[in-house]
């Protein structure tokens, strides 16, 4: 490389330094170009600048700028400075929120060099994605977001003022044991409107506990009434089971619940859906977020905006972000989302661009169109992880990322089998098993409420369909049942269905006294 000399005025800045007029200079460049030249769509950006403090306490929320207190955050908090004081983990650069407006958390020590890095990738990468992905616009509500946690922070500080601390806490035990399992995960007609719900609050309550109490009202009772008595399909349909969410179930359902107790599951399960488009585009959105951080940095060094010394402190960065080490390499902990997802970014660019004949026979919708941009925006909006990748990972790339697929045949007593290599079968194979990777489907346990012995016991029943013969691991299953039936205020008994149908294992749990 060759040094170029850039007129002194062109820059944006010199050296490491900055300061918070540099900080508009580098955002307003970076803005003209994801606007003008790539093409993208954000929302209003708000930056803000903390400390590594204030990084730590966003890592222990979830990096949510506004949230209840628990105790497991505190946890976090001590056990990420632990390992930061010892020089054993680096801090995020940046911390970005899916709002509008669209947050961007700066590291104070971050050079200037870093900062334009981190607003390209957060303030107009990730916003993009947040604003225009199909994902986002069904299940979060960008715009009301904030209220409602404000909302929420205040309600859970109110609880705890008139309920007290101990039991709020065991309420929020209980509903965070069982966040994942609190996504609605087929759309609704309506979409969420998150700044109504504090309004919605007291209507909702009086009319939610007419028809609980209308639902247990016609509950049989005495010794001479069955089971029977009510018919399978009409007490499924009144309770509206089978259902996979069971936080919802629960805050509509559960007998013995406060209504500030349902109050408090609704939070958990909103922010849990708010989180749920995230848990499905990591490679994309990261694969977005750098793609355009590396357009963006590189048109600036064109122009003159960025010396010859800042980009290559860029590249050494960009260098860390999307490295992959190898399978037999110490450090290998699965795929980077970054590399995995900004080179597919690239490929799919080559392909629009330079296409190869194989490429013109994998990719004919997209080979030679010539409008990379387009076509990456199109893609960037329409699809997630798991079909991202069945769709659009290139034999070209599996060659260069060395890609291969092992089967490990539970028949076999020695070596495992190299199921699938480079031809046309074994793109296919490959392909089609790194997406399930992805795919929540396939990796999240399939666990659904499917009956209530209402003229009984009041026992609650789940059933997990085991896929692939993953059974439940023993230790934490036994830790959220106890939490599920705890809520739900009687036994609850979770069948384990395999393959052939058949109940290959069963867990109970009784309520614990004194918890409610």
């Amino acid at each position: 490389m060759t040094a170029t000399l850039r007129p002194k005025e062109l820059l944006l800045f010199k050296g490491a330094d900055w300061d918070f007029s540099t900080l508009q200079r580098i955002h307003d460049a970076c803005e003209e170009i994801a606007l003008n030249e790539l093409g993208l769509d954000v929302y209003p950006n708000q930056i803000e600048v903390i400390t590594s403090e204030q990084m730590l306490d966003a890592y222990s929320s979830t990096g949510m700028p506004l949230f209840y207190r628990h105790w497991s955050f505190g946890k976090h908090f001590a056990h990420h400075e632990a390992f930061y004081r010892r020089g054993m983990r680096d801090l995020a650069y940046e911390i970005v929120i899916n709002s509008s407006p669209c947050i961007s958390y700066l590291m104070e020590e971050n050079t200037a060099t870093m900062q334009t890095l981190v607003i390209a990738h957060a303030a107009f990468g990730h916003n993009h994605f947040f604003k225009n992905n199909y994902l986002f616009k069904l299940w979060t509500d960008a715009e009301g977001i904030l209220d409602y946690l404000d909302f929420a922070k205040g309600y859970i500080s109110r609880c705890e003022e008139r309920y007290g601390e101990v039991a709020v806490e065991r309420t929020l035990d209980a509903a965070h044991a069982l966040m994942s399992h609190g996504v609605h995960r087929y759309a609704g007609k309506n979409t969420l409107d998150l700044r109504q719900e504090e309004k919605r609050l007291q209507e909702r309550r009086a009319h939610e506990e007419q028809m609980f109490n209308d639902l247990w009202r016609t509950v049989p009772v005495g010794k001479a009434k069955k089971a029977g008595d009510i018919g399978l399909e009409k007490r499924r349909a009144a309770l509206g089971l089978p259902q996979d969410n069971i936080l919802y179930f629960l805050e509509k359902s559960a007998p013995r619940l406060q209504p500030w107790q349902r109050e408090i599951l609704r939070i958990v399960r909103h922010v849990a859906q708010y989180f749920h488009p995230q848990r499905q585009t990591k490679v994309m959105n990261e694969g977005t977020a750098t793609f355009v951080h590396y357009q963006i940095m590189n048109r600036l060094h064109e122009r003159g905006q960025i010396s010859d010394g800042n980009f290559l402190e860029f590249l050494k960065s960009h260098a860390n972000v999307v490295f992959q080490p190898n399978y037999d390499d110490r450090r290998f902990s699965g795929f980077n989302p970054y590399a995995l997802g900004f080179a597919m970014m690239q490929d799919i660019e080559r392909i629009v661009t330079a296409p190869t004949e194989e490429d013109r026979a994998w990719f004919p919708d997209i080979a030679g169109r010539g409008d990379a941009m387009g076509v990456l925006r199109d893609i960037w909006a329409n699809y997630r992880d798991e079909s991202f990748i069945s769709q659009f990972l290139s034999p070209n790339l599996i060659r260069q990322l060395r890609l291969f697929h092992l089967y490990d045949d539970p028949e076999q007593t020695e070596g495992v089998l190299v199921s699938a290599i480079h031809n046309e079968r074994g793109y296919l194979r490959i392909r089609r098993q790194l997406s399930r990777e992805y795919d929540i489907g396939w990796t999240d346990p399939a666990i659904d409420i499917v009956d209530v012995d209402l003229a009984g016991d009041r026992r609650l029943l789940l059933q997990h369909i085991v896929v692939n013969d993953c059974y439940l691991q023993e230790a934490d299953m036994k830790h959220v049942l106890q939490h599920l039936a705890d809520l739900w205020g009687y036994d609850v008994l979770l069948q384990e269905i395999d393959d052939s149908n058949v109940v290959a294992r069963e867990h109970t749990a009784s309520p614990r006294k004194n918890v409610q």
